[in-house]
């Protein structure tokens, strides 16, 4: 059995900005740094293109990196993402699934929605919804914001 996960978010910009935002991997370097932890290490390349890998590592240390490998299989921006997920653990646990990820614009608003298939448990997927999607949403929201900030 396989258990899947949606979630979304509104964010207050064009689907383009927020695409973009999500995409680009000097955007993700700023967005996806840990505020509690400036000294961590954040790696992240992305290849956004049909075939093309996103591939985040981070931790607190070079022994103690988690990894993340997307492979993308459709790219249609700024509606669409879809690509195969591989993420790992220091201790050497592999978690392989599928995610899609929309982006949904009406008055210049973006609906950002996640569905991610292949958790092994309830557990596991529910972790992903509340915590690490919840996270990646709300800087990703928060750099969106303060982007489109007049200077």
């Amino acid at each position: 059995m396989s258990y899947d996960l949606t979630v979304e978010r509104l964010i207050e910009a064009p689907a383009a900005v927020v695409f973009d935002a999500f995409t680009d991997a000097d955007a993700q370097r700023t967005w996806m740094r840990d505020p509690e932890d400036p000294n961590a290490i954040l790696e992240t390349t992305c290849d956004l293109r049909v075939g093309g890998e996103w591939v985040v590592a981070w931790g607190p240390s070079r022994d103690e990196l988690y990894r993340e490998t997307n492979v993308f299989q459709v790219v249609d921006r700024p509606r669409r993402l879809t690509m195969t997920t591989t993420s790992s653990t220091p201790d050497g646990s592999r978690l392989d699934t599928a995610t899609e990820v929309t982006f949904e614009e009406h008055d210049g608003k973006t609906r950002m929605t996640v569905v991610q298939r292949g958790f092994p448990t309830a557990e596991l997927r529910d972790y992903f919804a509340a915590t690490a999607w919840a996270n990646v949403l709300e800087a990703l929201d928060g750099f969106v914001r303060g982007k489109e900030q007049p200077a």
